[in-house]
Formats: C-alpha cells, structure tokens, sequence
C-alpha cells in the first residue's frame, strides 16, 4: 500500500479550491451581484410606484394626459441632457457597444454610475408621465454600469476582467427585474455573447443567483404574469401555432426595423430640437393613450395579464395595434426607457387577436404564444424570448411550442429586418460625431 503523500494532497486541494487572487474576485463579483440586486429592487420599487400614480391620476382626471404627458416628456429631456444624456432608450444598446469596445473613454461615458442613477430616476419619472415603457432594459444598463464601476475599482490587477463584469451586472440586472435567473443567463450568453468565456461563466451564473435572491427575499418569490394553466395541443392545434408565429415574427420585425431606422432618422432632430421632438411625441402618446381608454400607457403589465387569466376573451386587433404605436413613439421620443415589458403586452394583444380565430384553442395559451413570437420577433434572440416567457407565465407544460413559436418567429423577421435590433441601434450610438471623433482620438494615440 502507497504512503500517503501529504504534501501531494495540500497542493490538490489548493489547486481545487484556486488562487487568493481567485477567491478575492469572487468575493468582488457577489458582491456586486448583491449591490446590483439591492439597486434593482430600489428601482422596480420606485417605477411600480410611478406606473401607480399615474394610473390613480388617470382614473380621477382621464384627460389631463394630454396636458401632463407632453410637459413631463420635455422635463425628462431636459433632466436627460443637463444630468446624462447616456441614459437615453432601452440601456441595452450603450451595455453593447461598451461590450465590444475597448476605449475606456466609451465605457467610463455610458456606464457611469451618474448614468446609472439618472436612468433609474428618469425611467420612473416616464412611467410617472404615462409614457409606453419598461423597466427591464435599464435594468441591465443599471446593473451593467454598477458592476464596471466594480471592476474599474478593484485595481489594475484585474483589468481583463472589466468585460466580465459588465456582461455579469447586466444580466443580473435583467434576472433581478424580471425575477428569472435563467433567462439572464440565457440573455448573457445570446445577446452579450461576444464576451461570454467559459472560465467565468461560473462566477457569472453565481452573481446572477445572489442579484436574484436579494430581490426574492425583498418581494417574494414571485412570478412575473402569475401561473397560467392552460395548454396548447401540438397536433391539433398547429395551424393556430403557426399563424400566431407568422404575426408575430411580421410585426416584430417591422417593430424593429421602424425603431433602428427612426432613431437614426431622428437623431439630427433630436440634437437641433430635442424639446420640441419630445413634446410632440408626448402629446402623440397621450392623444393614443386617452383614445384607447388608457390601455397604452405604461408598460402594459396589467394588459397582458387580463389574457393570461382564467376564463380570458379574445381581443381585438386595436389594442395591440396601438400599443405598438405608442411604444415605438415613446423609445424615438429619446427619454429614458425600455421595450421589453411593452413588448410583451403587445405580444399578449397579438395573441389574444388571433385566438379569435381559432375558438378551439384557449386564449391564454395563444397569448403566451403571441408573447414570445413577437418578442423574439422584436429582439430575434428565439432563445432568450421562450426562457423569459416561460419564466415569467411559470408555463413549463408549453415548452415545445414556445420554442417553435419563438424560432419561426426569428426566422421571418430576420427576412424584415437582417439587423438585430439592440446591436442595430448600439451602431446608432456609435455613429454619433462625438463617439466617432473620440474614437478616432483613441486610435491616434495607441
């Protein structure tokens, strides 16, 4: 029998268990992942609150919008411009280009912790205006800039890992506000993929788990929609499938080809009249939003969860005809603000449309469907689009048809649009002058 190797086995157990230096980033990255839970849920706190008051607003004065809309659009311009004109849109677009470029100047400018707060402040302050808008894409602007200001903190030592703490903060931020672990490591693996390493992805998976626990031990373990219970048969039911999937891949990919191209039509606009360009998109919100009896305003939450509900009816094409509407006003009016939730609610209304044609199916199961066909025509991340979906209906039995749905889905509207929308309009931002003429610097002065 061999003599136990004393020595041997200290030098294994160290190799297991890693370098200090291992342990100190580690240590780094939970908790960050715990300060981005903490932000997230400040921030979900503060636009819940804001899409509350407004509703009570509304239901007191439902013409007021008219008025309030387009003025709170021109404060929130000007809060924008004068405190950080970086949190514009979505938030997705500026974490993409801080992902693919290596200027510190780019990154300190989008993902600075100002940015940060002025995008929490303002997102809220839109929802407070009625404005067409979600809190998920900040969500990961947010996270992503607090946990690159992690990483620029943490010393030199750690330089090379600046990346995968950006790509780490912002899907802990998408998991935190959608309370879906899984659908931030899908997103941090399809849409941030140009920065996924598989010696991180540990680390990374851990800091999206602990963002997560900090918001389920703050509001509960939740889920998004409720639980929906109804089931969609494969085998019979395949036409409805595949029509809702051709609806959605269609207006999908026109959703986001009318946002890359609008906001790069209206960027000259917007930097010779940003205030002007944001009190017409304002009245224009309100103006559909007081027609539609107040079912555009907001993210649209309360909307799609009336499809998802026991005993839902079908809807008509209205609803989320101007819900799209409304949406895509909001994003290329420039304030601060996301498109998933939207999105989602316009899904839910595409759903709910074309379950009226088909009476055998139930209504829920085709606003599920609608969800992640218009999504991930929205997006065309197909991936991405059916985690979050499912994690957010808690609808595990619809699994197969999802996944169909959300890959013809992609499929046709990548035939619209050959462009994703979040990488297109990350190029928008890059073709700025001032992001151009800082670029050309950078590259004169390696």
């Amino acid at each position: 029998m061999p003599a136990f190797d004393f020595y041997h086995y200290q030098r294994r157990i160290k190799t297991r268990l890693g370098h200090k230096d291992d342990w100190k980033l580690r240590v780094i990255f939970w908790g960050g992942a715990l300060l981005v839970g903490l932000a997230i849920s400040l921030f979900v706190l503060m636009a819940e609150e804001a899409a509350h008051y407004f509703d009570v607003i509304y239901r007191e004065w439902p013409y007021l919008p008219l008025l309030a809309t387009p003025l709170m659009f021109v404060a929130i311009m000007w809060l924008m411009r004068k405190t950080g004109p970086q949190a514009a849109g979505s938030g997705i677009p500026q974490v993409v280009v801080a992902l693919s470029s290596q200027h510190p100047a780019m990154r300190d400018r989008l993902l600075s912790l100002p940015v940060a707060i002025v995008k929490m402040v303002l997102t809220s302050l839109a929802l407070l205006a009625g404005a067409s808008v979600g809190r998920e894409g900040p969500s990961v602007h947010i996270g992503a800039a607090l946990m690159y200001q992690i990483g620029k903190r943490v010393g030199p030592k750690f330089a090379y890992m600046r990346t995968a703490f950006i790509q780490a903060g912002g899907a802990a931020g998408v998991a935190a506000a959608f309370n879906a672990p899984l659908a931030g490591i899908v997103f941090a693996i399809e849409e941030l993929a140009q920065a996924y390493e598989a010696r991180t992805s540990g680390t990374l998976i851990l800091a999206i788990v602990i963002s997560g626990i900090v918001v389920v031990s703050i509001y509960g373990n939740y889920t998004y929609f409720g639980v929906t219970s109804e089931a969609l048969h494969i085998v019979e039911d395949w036409p409805a499938l595949l029509v809702v999937a051709l609806v959605g891949g269609v207006s999908g990919g026109l959703f986001s080809l009318l946002l890359q191209e609008g906001a790069r039509r209206v960027a000259p606009i917007l930097e010779a009249q940003p205030y002007r360009w944001a009190l017409l998109m304002g009245l224009l919100v309100a103006a559909i939003g007081v027609f539609s009896g107040g079912l555009t305003f907001g993210s649209g939450y309360e909307q799609a969860s009336r499809y998802l509900a026991v005993n839902a009816e079908a809807g008509e094409a209205a609803f989320p005809l101007l819900k799209f509407i409304a949406t895509a006003l909001s994003y290329l009016s420039g304030i601060p603000g996301g498109i998933f939730s939207p999105s989602l609610s316009t899904g839910a209304g595409l759903g709910g449309w074309v379950a009226g044609f088909f009476e055998q199916v139930p209504v829920q199961a085709m606003a599920v469907l609608g969800m992640t066909a218009f999504l991930s025509g929205v997006v065309q991340r197909p991936i991405t689009s059916f985690v979050i979906v499912m994690e957010l209906t808690g609808e595990q039995s619809m699994l197969l048809p999802l996944m169909i749905a959300a890959i013809l889905a992609n499929g046709v509207s990548r035939l619209i649009c050959q462009t994703p929308i979040y990488h297109g309009l990350a190029m928008n931002i890059l073709n700025k002058p001032e992001n151009k003429a800082k670029a050309k610097t950078h590259d004169t002065t390696d």
